[in-house]
């Protein structure tokens, strides 16, 4: 008797929108693999921001109405936050998979894993107590060189959030996470952490892409992450 893959619930970093994952969400589709795309962008209009992505995100999956086992795949910013999201959900999740994230790191805030050089700069670039948005943290635009197609780059740009900056000390929730884990590295930057998820007994998958992958390269990232989701 065959089984039904898991759905793969796919979770856009706090700092982007669900454009940056709906490329990949339908080549997953197109695999067989069911996928629920989320859009969380109204959690990070206000603080606390973990505590109110959390609730909506348990919310959302509740009204999907999705059947069966769930994969909790999160991008970026949202890796570090799965095992507090698998936590809130009185759902079957059969593992946890990370695209080029740092490792969960429970109780602990965003500015504790990052470069404390990066932590000052977003400081100094922030206006009213909000970040910029994602692509005007650096000193060049990035989006022209990570994404081609005008339209696409078009569309994460605008659903890019200006999060307000207490989320970078927001302490990431305590639930820890003890079942399948997967990480997907997308970037050089992220190689390191990719090696730390080795160590720790991940399924660990490596490409030799950039961060934003997943919306324009999604049939080499849904290939990699299909190889490293839990055995059915």
């Amino acid at each position: 008797m065959s089984v039904s893959p898991p759905t793969a619930v796919l979770v856009h970093s706090p700092f982007l929108g669900p454009a940056s994952l709906r490329p990949l969400a339908d080549a997953l589709g197109a695999r067989g693999c069911p996928a629920l795309l989320l859009d969380l962008r109204v959690t990070v209009n206000a603080a606390p921001v973990t505590q109110r992505l959390i609730g909506v995100f348990a919310d959302a999956v509740e009204d999907s109405l999705v059947q069966g086992p769930l994969v909790l795949v999160g991008h970026s910013g949202a890796g570090p936050l799965l095992p507090g999201l698998a936590d809130s959900l009185e759902r079957d999740v059969t593992g946890l998979v990370l695209l080029d994230s740092v490792l969960p790191t429970p109780g602990r805030a965003w500015r504790d894993t990052a470069p404390p050089e990066l932590t000052a700069h977003l400081r100094k670039i922030s206006g009213d107590g909000r970040l910029p948005r994602w692509d005007r943290w650096f000193d060049t635009d990035p989006m022209a060189e990570l994404v081609a197609d005008a339209a696409l780059r078009e569309q994460i740009v605008d659903e890019a959030p200006e999060v307000p900056l207490a989320f970078l000390k927001e302490a990431r929730p305590s639930a820890a996470w003890s079942g399948h884990s997967g990480y997907v590295q997308l970037s050089d930057h992220y190689s390191a952490d990719a090696d730390e998820a080795e160590r720790a007994g991940y399924r660990v998958e490596r490409l030799a892409g950039d961060h934003l992958w997943p919306a324009t390269h999604p049939a080499e990232v849904a290939d990699a992450l299909l190889r490293v989701l839990p055995a059915g």
